[in-house]
């Protein structure tokens, strides 16, 4: 049986972090920094704030990523790490509801925090994939995890509507209170559900030589581990095409809703249409992570980027609400499917020996991704006051990315034989 304890509670963090990645980051910071904490200000301004906070928060994890990956091989310390740095992203959450009206600073600072415990804990996360289950399931446990995040996300946003729709209910005294309420209902649901990850997962060590022996082995490997990836071309070809069509997978997720409020759409139709693209997601990424297993991750990811390529091109003929309700379905049919099913690839590529180093590069490579695609929008953008034709130039994202994908063999753990290695 693939789904046991021990892969359950493994992709029960996805369900737990997920609540942050869209009840936060996608929607309740970005209203609440608008309407409250940096009341009476100008949106120029509550724009730039929120995009300088993002991006220093990726170039951050961008940094620490295979720095925290080369200590966790080093030590053994993937859970340890993990705990800290998800109860950090827990903690600081949940603290957003203490700052005042105005206050946007601090607002900006628990979220800068909160946020690198949320990505950087994907680094451990991601390299216990390789205790909890065969090589031959990465495909399905990957994309297992991805379908229980959508679909925790969702149902946790879903009742945060709610309380928004109706404070009193739950005996609240407003919208205000309802928002700070569902920040902290996100730092605890983010903590409650990390439990079962900590407990039943297991953790393979390589022999612990102390925390300060690992942090001096870390900055050593930092130096060399561009060269390490670099003698692997399977692993530098799929990384580099990943870094393309990852940036544009990004890019239309984070840009989904900015594209529909420009276009005139309510906010209510882009909130519900973010809770459909979750729903759907669940579904279909456990039905991808079927397909993968059975055909292979290649095939999956090239179904899912020829969807993307076909949705920028769409977007520039969208004029009514009910097609960005289309948009949304489509877009939740491969979403989780694109990412599961790379992760799984990437996983099957790497040496055994040294996961937390090499998904710490992979997370990376997925942060540095994150500036990418928003990069060239924004470039676009400054050329062009026309929202809809601003996603086609997501296009070469997707063609580069599936062409570079090509090159590397399908589904074989070829990277560490030494025909395949570049000396």
């Amino acid at each position: 049986m693939i789904v046991n304890r021990k892969v359950f509670a493994w992709a029960l963090y996805d369900w737990a972090n997920s609540a942050f990645a869209l009840s936060v980051l996608a929607v309740l910071f970005p209203l609440f920094l608008g309407s409250y904490w940096s009341a009476g200000d100008d949106g120029a301004s509550v724009t730039a704030r929120l995009a300088w906070v993002t991006a220093g928060a990726s170039a951050i994890v961008s940094v620490l990523a295979p720095i925290f990956g080369t200590i966790a091989d080093e030590g053994g310390y993937r859970k340890r790490f993990l705990l800290i740095l998800a109860l950090l992203g827990a903690t600081m959450t949940a603290s957003l509801a203490l700052v005042g009206e105005g206050d946007w600073p601090w607002a900006l600072a628990l979220y800068l925090a909160a946020s690198i415990g949320f990505y950087s804990s994907t680094v451990f996360y991601d390299s216990l994939i390789i205790d909890v289950t065969e090589p031959g399931n990465y495909k399905f446990v990957s994309s297992f995890g991805f379908s229980l995040g959508y679909l925790g996300g969702a149902t946790l946003l879903a009742l945060h509507v709610w309380m928004l729709t109706s404070p009193a209910t739950f005996g609240l005294a407003s919208v205000n209170e309802a928002m700070k309420f569902a920040f902290v209902s996100v730092g605890v649901w983010w903590a409650v559900f990390l439990v079962p990850l900590i407990v039943f997962v297991p953790e393979s060590k390589r022999g612990i030589s102390g925390a300060g022996g690992a942090v001096r082995a870390a900055y050593k490997e930092l130096r060399e581990t561009f060269t390490r990836i670099r003698r692997y071309r399977n692993i530098s070809m799929f990384l580099l095409g990943y870094w393309l069509y990852i940036g544009g997978v990004f890019t239309v997720i984070f840009m989904a809703a900015n594209f529909g409020q420009r276009l005139g759409f309510g906010q209510q139709d882009l909130v519900k249409a973010l809770m459909i693209t979750n729903f759907v997601g669940f579904p279909a990424t456990l039905l991808y992570a079927f397909l993968g297993h059975r055909y292979g991750s290649k095939p999956g990811i090239f179904l899912a980027l020829a969807v993307y390529i076909v949705v920028s091109a769409w977007a520039g003929f969208m004029t009514e609400v009910s097609q960005f309700y289309v948009l949304a379905i489509v877009i939740g049919c491969v979403q989780g499917g694109v990412q599961g099913l790379s992760r799984s690839l990437y996983a099957s590529l790497i040496p055994a020996e040294q996961p937390g180093e090499f998904f710490g590069f992979y997370n990376m490579v997925t942060k540095l991704s994150h500036v990418l695609g928003p990069l060239i929008v924004g470039i676009a953008a400054t050329f062009s006051d026309e929202p809809r034709y601003v996603l086609l130039v997501l296009i070469p994202l997707f063609i580069l990315g599936a062409i570079l994908l090509r090159q590397v063999p399908a589904d074989a753990s070829l990277s560490n034989h030494p025909a395949h290695i570049e000396h």
